[in-house]
């Protein structure tokens, strides 16, 4: 089984609010029709929920929100989700809705549930989850993101591989000169070297694909811009990227 994080940026336009890069959504679809392997795949929120989630002042720590920040956030993701399985099965595929709270409850992983997904995912559809603002208890929510729904789900499925698919070509160590980093093992560089010099968003990625890959999961990071990176990583091929190796 593959794990696949279609970031923000590659499926809105993050510059423009409530906009879907529909033409990313669709390219990205077509390329996976082709995969000969069960894939479950995770989307954030881009210029949908990440957009209304700061506007309402809503993080991952569990807080007491206003009701509308709540519903606004949860509604704008379930919009974007609908784009996401709309165009997954126009291009093939055969998009199976699975929303965080199938098999999370509060900030914790319903294991029963969560190992149901590859089952779900091995009859031939393709289970599509993301981030979302989630129920904490007490009266208090929080923002579950993408990134994280994929460091819970490798913990518990050991998947083959764990594939990040950004709008930049990898890791870089140096952003003003564009560095690429090709490959990175848990002992060096160390997370801190290397999120020195990316944004906080690409930050947290690089945490959570360091916690994977010590789980023995090898952890691509791609371009989405150029679809044949995706498969070419899951066919083992050479391609342009960062790896952190499992």
């Amino acid at each position: 089984m593959i794990l696949i994080k279609l970031g923000g940026s590659i499926i809105t336009n993050k510059e423009k609010p409530l906009t879907p890069n529909r033409n990313s959504i669709k390219r990205i679809a077509t390329s996976l029709k082709n995969v000969n392997e069960p894939l479950v795949i995770i989307h954030g929120g881009g210029s949908f929920g990440h957009y209304w989630s700061v506007k309402y002042d809503m993080h991952t720590k569990p807080e007491k929100h206003e009701a509308k920040g709540i519903s606004v956030v949860k509604n704008s993701m379930m919009e974007l989700n609908s784009i996401v399985l709309e165009s997954f099965s126009a291009s093939g595929l055969k998009p199976y809705c699975l929303p965080p709270s199938a098999f999370m409850i509060s900030d914790k992983p319903l294991i029963n549930k969560v190992r149901e997904i590859p089952k779900i995912a091995k009859t031939g559809l393709t289970p599509i989850s993301f981030g979302d603002v989630m129920w904490h208890g007490k009266n208090k929510f929080y923002i579950l993101s993408g990134d994280r729904i994929m460091g819970i789900l490798s913990k518990l499925l050991h998947p083959r591989l764990a594939i990040f698919v950004t709008n930049v070509d990898g890791v870089y160590s140096d952003m003003k000169n564009k560095k690429l980093l090709n490959e990175i093992t848990v002992e060096k560089p160390t997370i801190s070297k290397v999120s020195m010099d990316v944004t906080g968003g690409m930050s947290r990625k690089i945490k959570e694909a360091f916690n994977i890959s010590k789980h023995g999961t090898d952890v691509f990071f791609v371009n989405g811009n150029i679809p044949k990176r995706i498969t070419n990583a899951i066919n083992d091929k050479s391609f342009e990227g960062t790896i952190f190796r499992g």
